[in-house]
């Protein structure tokens, strides 16, 4: 892994104020409709709430005026000295807003609180707007997960392997 990258330079000013909070189960209603309006093989109900129920590091990000909608969400898993970014989502609409990098950046930090000295994730090869954010975070690819990914080509189901990224915190 490369040497430690200041995140600092990442955090951006976007349209509207936002708010990070801890995601709770009153939000998985609209988590669900974001995340099935973004991925072709979405994460189901029980996936979040396992996650929540577990204690993993879920948090939302939402508009702090109209109505307080949530514009995107991440979780990570920290233990060992590392931490896993599970899933990291931006309502379509809202996306290019540097949201993202907020989100992420904020995650980052959490894992540092929390004493993890590194971050890893898997990326579709195919995903290449988040593997540029990865890429401005900081992360580095260190290996391949075969087949990791399921895709559905020509009616056909198939697979796509992962990136494995990493960071040094």
């Amino acid at each position: 892994m490369e040497t430690q990258h200041d995140h600092s330079q990442h955090l951006c000013v976007v349209s509207s104020p936002l708010m990070l909070r801890p995601m709770t189960e009153n939000d998985l209603g609209t988590v669900i409709e974001i995340e099935h309006a973004a991925y072709p093989f979405p994460w189901t109900m029980g996936m979040f709430r396992d996650c929540l129920r577990i204690g993993y590091c879920c948090r939302v990000l939402e508009e702090s005026k109209r109505g307080g909608d949530l514009v995107g969400y991440g979780i990570i898993s920290i233990g060992g000295g590392e931490a896993q970014l599970l899933n990291l989502c931006i309502r379509k609409e809202r996306r290019n807003q540097g949201i993202a990098r907020r989100l992420l950046a904020d995650l980052i930090d959490t894992a540092k609180e929390r004493d993890a000295d590194s971050m890893f994730l898997e990326v579709r090869p195919s995903n290449h707007a988040a593997r540029e954010l990865y890429q401005h975070m900081g992360f580095n690819e260190v290996g391949i997960r075969p087949a990791y990914y399921p895709v559905k080509k020509g009616g056909k189901k198939g697979s796509e392997d992962a990136l494995i990224l990493a960071l040094a915190l």
